[in-house]
């Protein structure tokens, strides 16, 4: 397939890669970076970088191919093994790290990661995620559990359809939250208008809506933030983040849920965090083979714990108190 057009007088200045998206309405944003990046879109002829600026007046040719067929690779990529067995293994999977792979994330994927130290895994599920049986979020470090092999994918799979499997996560959210725990109830759908977002509402107004339950608790209050430790008993898609900013109270650092891009505390304008606050940090499970119960937890980040003492410090706060919170909890 083809398109052909002539930029307009008045997209002059504008970035080539933004100006395709908006004359090709069927092409991601995504999708036209890889073309550029393929030689596939050319200005005047000539191939350019998708930041270009346009001038108006130019030619452009855009020429879309099918993706290549996309495959789990093994590559060398460090991992943190909380747990390992004939029938599992629990990474402790750092923030910025995708999960398996998509559509423009072939690489440095957890799934990758693991196969590049000669693992097995289940092949149950789809070719693209062999052993995964939950995800987290690019931005979310801590637990995951991966299969290794098929009956123990399924065994897996049922006890998360179950909610048979005890997840807990530690979250820094701004604002400070009246109740020292509480329960949120909103049901979780697609975004009609911003796809990349989920929304939540109090009744099931959206198509596409699901049930959603996550409880939590106050650890601490820091300034105009408060840690929680947070409970789920289902895994909606950013269920955590959604339901928090459904709360106005959005977890620090998540600026696509409405957290501010940088915090002040006291006087001082906090460093950008760089990824969300929200840790995997407990995982408990009945093993696949025989039943036994297993608790597995995952540190806090070094780059989370020491942007919760900056914070304490920054608002006159006693950094103690917060080394006793996190050494009592983790």
């Amino acid at each position: 397939m083809k398109h052909d057009f002539v930029v307009l007088s008045e997209e002059a200045g504008e970035r080539l890669d933004r100006v395709v998206t908006a004359h090709c309405p069927d092409l991601s944003r995504t999708r036209v970076q890889e073309l550029i990046e393929a030689a596939l879109i050319l200005l005047d002829g000539r191939a350019a970088k998708g930041s270009h600026r346009v001038r108006g007046g130019e030619h452009v040719t855009v020429e879309v191919r099918p993706r290549p067929p996309m495959r789990a690779e093994a590559e060398s990529i460090p991992l943190d093994i909380l747990y390992e067995d004939e029938d599992v293994v629990a990474v402790n999977k750092p923030a910025g790290m995708i999960v398996h792979a998509g559509a423009g994330n072939p690489r440095g994927t957890l799934v990758n990661a693991l196969l590049g130290r000669g693992q097995t895994l289940s092949q149950g599920g789809d070719v693209l995620r062999p052993g995964i049986v939950h995800r987290l979020d690019k931005d979310t470090s801590g637990i995951i559990l991966v299969a290794k092999n098929d009956a123990a994918h399924a065994k897996l799979g049922e006890a998360f359809r179950q909610r048979t499997v005890k997840k807990t996560y530690i979250a820094l959210v701004e604002g400070l939250l009246k109740e020292d725990g509480g329960r949120i109830e909103f049901a979780i759908g697609r975004d009609p208008k911003r796809r990349v977002r989920m929304t939540a509402r109090r009744t099931a107004v959206l198509a596409d809506a699901r049930e959603a339950r996550t409880d939590w608790r106050v650890l601490a209050r820091i300034d105009t933030t408060t840690l929680v430790e947070v409970q789920l008993h289902t895994g909606r898609t950013h269920q955590i983040r959604v339901h928090f900013s459904a709360l106005h109270h959005p977890v620090v650092g998540d600026t696509l849920y409405g957290a501010a891009p940088q915090m002040v505390a006291g006087k001082l304008t906090m460093p950008a965090l760089g990824r969300n606050f929200l840790h995997a940090a407990k995982l408990g499970f009945a093993h696949p083979r025989g039943g036994a119960w297993i608790d597995l937890r995952a540190p806090l980040p070094h780059a989370l714990g020491a942007f919760l003492y900056e914070l304490a410090i920054a608002a006159g706060d006693d950094a103690r108190r917060i080394d006793a919170i996190l050494t009592n909890y983790l």
